[in-house]
Parts: structure tokens; sequence; C-alpha cells
């Protein structure tokens, strides 16, 4: 099947189910779309085993034919990344920098240890024998909140403005960090890295910190020409260019191209609107970017559904994926609960705020991609399978409940506002 046939498929799919989801389900749109690709992939599943095998191996001839790590890591995330950093506030970020840094960074890097010490003793509860070290690689690409999931999820949740920007703040930077983790993680165990503090902090450093530097003087290029034109339809594709070579560009220096790329829409989105768009500019790059961001919110979430089909699944994968539920909300918790309990001692947080943070942690693609670049085998097989469970958890039950429970912590924070009050 030919390039534009997947994406004509897929992107039929993705107008069909978002059409069925608006009219009757009136879910969330990335929830609804995984909801109605994921029932679609039981009924190919049932379908298959009724005799009908050819409609279950065409879908999975496609799916099989599209590299999913590439997909999204080295190709749609740019996009999703860069849209979802141009409509963050850089005022209201800068006030909770200290919150989303050690979010970011110490929380991620802790609960992908938490999580691959959890899953190392689940797999030899389960006589799967998984090395400790692919059991850590496990932690590091399950651990990042997903900002394509999450931000889909914020619109309609009704969060503070501050706990907004926590939860968008870190979701659009630790994913940068996770992935480094992750290939840090990798190169130990395809023996291409010495594991010493050195070599790591240097990886650290020229992915990290390069990768922001790299963003700030990639942003400050594109504002620079922003600035010298007043013409939308150059203006935004001056973006495109920003987003595509810029993370192209950054992949080849061995930079984090996510963080660049965050960081560069954020300088876009902030200085860039503010003082290099006319507000005809403004409104038809706002138009553009959210419009790209929808459609390929669409496509992705259609396609982690989809990939039910190709999954390995056996019982006691299945059975793995469901205690690394637990594992993975435990290692959340202890992970945000820390950091937010030191720093209480410094600041004030809104009443919830642990809870909420470990709820809202949704994963998605991201993990999913990381998954599927392991190298082939059982263990990969094992892992991948896990890995969907989790993230169709994360999306399905905390998504569709994350609304509910900001709502209800907004309500208890009020009622304890008046009780104070009238004492």
């Amino acid at each position: 099947m030919q390039l534009f046939h997947i994406i004509a498929v897929l992107i039929s799919l993705a107008a069909v189910f978002s059409w069925f989801n608006y009219r009757f389900l009136h879910m969330p749109t990335a929830i609804g779309l995984m909801t109605i690709a994921l029932l679609m992939s039981l009924a190919l599943i049932v379908l298959g085993q009724l005799g009908y095998s050819h409609v279950e191996q065409d879908v999975e001839w496609m799916l099989g034919s599209i590299d999913f790590n590439a997909t999204l890591l080295h190709g749609m995330l740019s996009f999703l990344l860069f849209a979802g950093a141009l409509h963050i506030n850089l005022e209201d970020l800068a006030k909770q920098r200290s919150v989303i840094a050690i979010l970011a960074t110490a929380s991620v890097i802790g609960a992908t240890f938490l999580i691959g010490f959890g899953t190392w003793y689940i797999s030899r509860l389960l006589d799967l024998n998984i090395p400790m070290i692919y059991c850590l690689l496990f932690g590091a690409l399950i651990s990042p909140t997903d900002p394509i999931a999450v931000l889909g999820v914020l619109k309609t949740a009704g969060a503070s403005k501050s706990l907004e920007t926590k939860i968008a703040g870190e979701s659009l930077f630790n994913d940068g960090i996770a992935v480094v983790v992750f290939l840090v993680i990798a190169e130990v165990a395809a023996g291409t890295t010495m594991v010493t503090v050195k070599t790591i902090s240097h990886i650290f450093v020229m992915e990290v910190v390069g990768g922001a530097l790299y963003g700030l003087l990639l942003g400050g290029i594109a504002f620079w020409m922003l600035k010298k034109v007043d013409n939308y339809s150059v203006e935004i594709l001056i973006t495109l260019a920003l987003t595509t070579g810029g993370y192209t560009l950054a992949e080849s220096l061995h930079l984090s191209a996510p963080i660049a790329i965050v960081v560069a829409g954020l300088l876009i989105g902030n200085h860039g609107r503010r003082l290099a768009m006319s507000q005809s500019t403004r409104e038809h790059l706002d138009t553009f970017w959210e419009l790209t961001d929808e459609i390929l919110n669409a496509v992705l979430f259609v396609l982690i559904g989809l990939e039910l089909v190709i999954l390995s699944l056996d019982e006691k994968y299945l059975l793995a994926g469901l205690l690394a539920i637990p594992l993975v909300l435990t290692a959340r918790l202890i992970s945000v609960a820390l950091p937010i309990g030191i720093m209480r001692r410094f600041r004030s947080f809104s009443p919830g705020v642990v809870s909420i943070l470990t709820w809202g942690g949704l994963r998605g693609g991201i993990s999913v991609a990381l998954a599927l670049s392991l190298p082939s085998g059982d263990i990969r097989n094992t892992l991948v399978t896990v890995t969907y469970v989790v993230v169709v958890f994360s999306v399905l039950v905390q998504g569709l409940t994350l609304a509910p429970l900001v709502r209800a912590k907004a309500v208890r924070a009020d009622l304890e506002l008046e009780r104070t009050r009238l004492e």
C-alpha cells in the first residue's frame, strides 16, 4: 500500500470517527476517537476468529507498513509540540518554572527507577524474566506525561490557571527529558555507552541544555524574519520551516529536538505574537496551527487504537499490563508528592494538587512509539503490550475522569475557604 493510500485511510477513519463522536458519544475528541478505534480493532479480531481473517490481515499489513516510532517521534511530534507551546503564556510559565523544572526532571528520573524496579518484580512474579536494564527502559518510556493527551483533556477540565500551567508545562518538557533518559539507558543496554557519571552528564547537557539553547537561537532567527515581513502566508511558512527543518537539524546535531521546538514555540507564541505579527497574521496563524493540531491528534489516536490489532495478546503480557497500572500510578504519586511536599515550605499550592497531577499524568503515543523502537523479540512484545495496556487505561479511564476530579477538588476548596471565613 502506498504512503498516500495509508494517509487517506487514516484521515478518512479519523473524519468518520470524529463525526460519530461529535454526534453521539460527546467525549473529548482524542478519547472518543481512541475508543471507537479500539472497538473497531476488537471487531476485526473477532471477525478474524470467525473466519474472516483477510480483513484483519489487511489492517495488520497496513499497520505493519507504518513505522509508528518514526511517524510520531520523527514527524508528527514536532508539529504537535509547537502547536501546544504556541498557546502557553510565558509569564504564567515563568511563575511556575521551579515546579515545572522539578516535575520534568527529578520526577521523571525518580519514576523511571521506581517503575523499573517494580516491573522487575512483576516480571519475576509472572516468570517473564525481563532483564533489569529493560525494566528500566520501560520505566523511562512510561514515566513522561504525554503533552498530546494532556493538552487535549485540559481544554475541558476546568482547572485553575496555575494548575493548568503546571500540568501543560510539565507535559511539554518532560517528554524531551524522558526521551534522553530512554536513549541513555538504551545505549547502556546495547553496550555502546559506559555507565559513568561523566558520560551520562555529558549526554544530558548536550541533549537538554544544548536543545534549549538551540531552540532559543532557532526561535530568535524566526522572530527576526517574522518582524521583517507582514504577510500571513509567508509568516506561517516560516513557522512551518522552524518546526520541520529545526526539528530535523536538532536530531542531526544530537540535541533534544522536542525541547528545542517547545522553547522555540514559546518564544514565537509570546514575543513573536506580540512584537512581530499583525492582528491578521495572529488570527491566521492561530487558525492554521489549531487545525493542524486537531487533524494530527485525530489521526494519532485513531492509529493508537488500531495498534491493538497487531499486539501480542498473550495472557501473561496482559496480566503484566494490568499489574503495571497501579505501579505506574504509585510511582507517579511518589515522584510528584515528594518534591511538592518539600516545596510547600517555600510556596503555596492549590488544594488537591498532588492527586490532580497524579491522575492527570496521562500516557499516550510517545510511550507506545518508544516501546515499538525496542529491538525485536519476546522482551519487546511483552513491553509493547504492557505499555499499550497502561496507555489505554490512562487515556480512557484517567482522561474521562480527570475533569470531574478537578471540579470536585475545586468545590471542596471553595467549601473549605468558606468554612475558614465563617470561623
